[in-house]
């Protein structure tokens, strides 16, 4: 079991192991965030309840409302009256039985049948319906034409009425009908009676009910009718507090996700998909891009601390309800400081990182806005601008101008898309002034605020900090200028070389010019056995052995890099503490032994531990060192002496081996060459003498011109400041 957990702690100190669990932390936080946006908090309200609360749309949504489609596709339905189809069979049927009636009465009444009582019970026995013996006694008595011309009236009306379609529940209205047309016709009783008798009982339907095209022109009926759509806008009431729910407010609440809100399992893949995606795409882009950054663990953290971080602050901002400036609160996305992004890894990493986070936060701010484009290009355009803004850090009010920069371009951008969108200008003017504002102090004050802290976590040393500690207000600076003076003004000049040749190459100018500043800060330890800070003529190294003396000498790097530590200094400084000598021979010491002409000297033993310089900005702290020592301690140098001098150290620099482990370029040295001759030129140029007299009545140069006695001591001192004191 022990075993068991010294394997997994082991594994989870693996670089690679702490890389897979960054990109594991930023895609399960954007996971996450993205995943609530698609579920909100739901309701679980019914039709008939009271509204607990106000109830408003987190987002846009457009849906058909399916009740109130059916409703109208079921009035339309119902509007569809049936079909019936006429069968004109049935009116050729009814005329015929009609004439066959008449054509019975006529045929008994020629009948050769004797009596009057024999051609009545023929009669009754001939018609299809039952007559009495005095109507039949009385069809009998009529003429053959006054029963043809009866016949015809009643084909006439049937005719008519028929021709229309009479339906089964019309039979009975439509016989009332003719009745009332045959009382109009002037008919004796007796015909009035028989064609009563007739319509009566030949009268049927002839319209009858056609079920299948009843349902085919209701269908179309049905899908003639437009799905009813319902837009819903993000802001908008969907129920307030106290109101009864009805069909529509559920209809609505489940259109916006808000009703029995529950992820499905294929969406929740997706998000996961599309996130995981996201992820290694901007992984893939550090490991190709940037192998530095992929290989420090604690920079990858720090990139999804800094991504999450903004991305929850504008969960929260989008989420604020501003009830006293609702259109305010519709665009609260412009407020969005994704420029935070863009500023703190500009000034913590580098830009072009930067940039790629700074597009990757936008589109999860579009996102998490309910999809909103207009957000997006608005984060963009603002990170955009923190990048640039931050690019050329150099002191910290350039924090105010960077937000200033996002501050107005927030503005532009809140403006310009609004305005594209038709916003009235009313609502536009103050409401895009306002939010760019805010995203432009939202930048500058979370920015400031998050330097120091992230510079912590990650280990990283922004030029804020490299700013801090170039003040001379710093506690250390201010320790050695009281201590140390000589060193104090030498790092000074170190540090102006420094700079004009970190400028010249393109290197860290911040971190050359903190380097330079605290480069012998080891010499706090024993100042008065370095050079620049002697006092009178003695040197304590003449009473000391060679060997003590280049052990003292070399000890202030050590020295250094503990003073450093104990004052919590950032790692790069030290760095360059430990690598600004790199394995240089202190070789006034070496060449004294070896004028002692002692035994077992060996020159390894009179040269700096080492390393040499790993970067551009310490081999340039090692060559401005040197050559600031020893142009220092030349009389008045002329131009052509000092770049001689100039290029001299380096190609000793060279020649030894001290450059070989740093990228230099024969290019940067000769740029260097260049910056260093430049700046030191502009400090030892020719100067107007002012005579004065000597003590002896003679007229002679000012203090800085030393005389003739002491020329050796200068030329001794132009070796030992170019070794033991640089």
């Amino acid at each position: 079991m022990v075993e068991g957990k010294s394997f997994w702690r082991g594994m989870l100190k693996e670089p690679r192991a702490k890389r897979v669990g960054a990109a594991l932390f930023l895609f399960f936080c954007l996971t996450l965030l993205t995943a609530f946006q698609f579920f909100p908090v739901g309701t679980d309200l019914e039709v008939g309840q009271v509204a607990p609360r106000t109830i408003k749309a987190p987002r846009a949504a457009v849906f058909e409302d399916k009740v109130r489609t059916e409703e109208l596709r079921r009035e339309a339905q119902a509007r569809v009256p049936k079909v019936y189809d006429i069968d004109p069979k049935v009116l050729e049927s009814i005329r015929k039985d009609i004439r066959e009636c008449i054509e019975a009465v006529i045929a008994a009444a020629k009948s050769p049948a004797q009596g009057g009582s024999a051609k009545v019970a023929l009669v009754k026995s001939s018609l299809p319906f039952p007559i009495t013996d005095d109507l039949a006694q009385a069809l009998l008595s009529l003429p053959e034409g006054r029963l043809r011309q009866l016949g015809s009236y009643l084909d006439t009306l049937v005719t008519q009425v028929m021709v229309k379609g009479v339906k089964q529940e019309e039979l009975q209205a439509t016989k009332e009908q003719l009745r009332e047309r045959i009382k109009l016709l002037a008919l004796d009783p007796a015909e009035e009676r028989f064609a009563q008798l007739i319509i009566q009982h030949t009268l049927r339907p002839n319209s009858f009910y056609n079920p299948v095209q009843t349902e085919i022109l209701q269908q179309q009926a049905r899908e003639a009718v437009p799905p009813v759509v319902v837009t819903i806008r993000p802001g908008e009431k969907i129920i307030g507090e106290g109101e009864v729910v009805t069909p529509e407010h559920i209809a609505k609440l489940k259109a916006v996700g808000l009703y029995h809100s529950r992820p499905s399992f294929g969406t929740v893949v997706g998000i996961a998909l599309t996130m995981a995606l996201l992820t290694l795409a901007f992984f893939y882009y550090i490991y190709q891009q940037h192998p530095d950054v992929y290989r420090d663990a604690n920079q990858l953290y720090l990139i999804s601390f800094i991504v999450v971080g903004v991305l929850l602050l504008a969960k929260f901002i989008l989420a604020v309800d501003i009830q006293k400036w609702p259109s305010l609160g519709r665009q609260l996305g412009y407020a969005v400081p994704v420029a935070v992004v863009g500023m703190l890894l500009a000034t913590l990493i580098n830009t072009r990182l930067a940039v790629v986070a700074v597009a990757l936060t936008a589109l999860l701010v579009g996102i998490l806005a309910d999809n909103q484009l207009r957000f997006a290009l608005a984060g963009m355009l603002t990170g955009l601008a923190g990048v640039y803004g931050v690019a050329k850090l150099h002191r910290r009010r350039d924090l105010v101008r960077a937000g200033f920069l996002v501050g107005l371009t927030g503005v532009g951008v809140t403006w310009g898309i609004e305005l594209a969108s038709q916003t009235p200008l009313a609502v536009l003017g103050p409401a895009g002034l306002t939010l760019g504002v805010l995203n432009g102090l939202l930048s500058t004050i979370l920015t400031n605020g998050a330097l120091p802290v992230l510079e912590h976590l990650g280990g990283i040393t922004s030029p804020v900090r490299l700013l801090e500690l170039t003040s001379p207000s710093e506690p250390l600076l201010k320790r050695l200028a009281w201590e140390a003076p000589g060193t104090y003004h030498h790092s000074i000049m170190v540090a102006n070389l420094g700079e004009a040749a970190a400028e010249a190459i393109g290197a860290d100018v911040l971190t050359v010019r903190a380097g330079a500043y605290y480069h012998d800060i080891g010499k706090l330890r024993r100042p008065s056995f370095f050079v620049e800070n002697l006092v009178g003529n003695e040197n304590p190294h003449d009473r000391l052995a060679p060997s003590l003396s280049t052990l003292i000498i070399t000890s202030h790097v050590k020295d250094g890099v503990e003073i450093a530590r104990e004052y919590k200094l950032p790692e790069k400084i030290i760095e360059i503490i430990e690598q600004h000598h790199g394995t240089s021979l202190v070789s006034c010491f070496y060449q004294k032994a070896l004028q002692a002409e002692q035994k077992g000297i060996h020159e390894a033993d009179f040269r700096y531990p080492g390393p040499k310089p790993q970067t551009r900005e310490a081999a340039i702290v090692m060559l401005a060192d040197s050559v600031e020592a020893a142009v220092r301690s030349m009389n008045h140098p002329p131009p052509g002496q000092i770049e001689g001098l100039v290029r001299r150290i380096i190609k000793e620099k060279l020649h030894d081996g001290q450059l070989d482990e740093c990228a230099l370029t024969f290019r940067d040295l000769e740029l260097i060459a260049h910056a260093f001759v430049r700046v030191l030129t502009g400090l030892f140029h020719t100067r107007v003498e002012y005579p004065r007299e000597n003590g002896k009545g003679a007229m002679s140069h000012d203090s800085d011109s030393s005389e003739s006695a002491r020329e050796g001591e200068g030329r001794e001192r132009v070796a030992f400041g170019r070794q033991a004191s640089g």
